[in-house]
């Protein structure tokens, strides 16, 4: 049976790095949505897909 994710369980550095990252992410998705626009290539697209869904996992509390 799969415990519970509790994220008081993790060491305080890794807590820290996790509440950067998920405050940077949203700008990280708007840049890249705005390069893509401009210079669409298949990193671009790829890129800014693995930004959103980082971003909807960091919303849903799955990370």
């Amino acid at each position: 049976m799969r415990r519970k994710y509790n994220p008081y369980t993790l060491p305080p550095w890794l807590r820290t790095f996790r509440n950067v990252c998920a405050q940077f992410i949203i700008p990280f998705c708007v840049f890249q949505g705005i390069r893509t626009i401009l210079l669409p290539t298949t990193f671009d697209v790829l890129l800014l897909s693995l930004f959103i869904l980082i971003a909807i996992a960091f919303h849903l509390q799955l990370v």
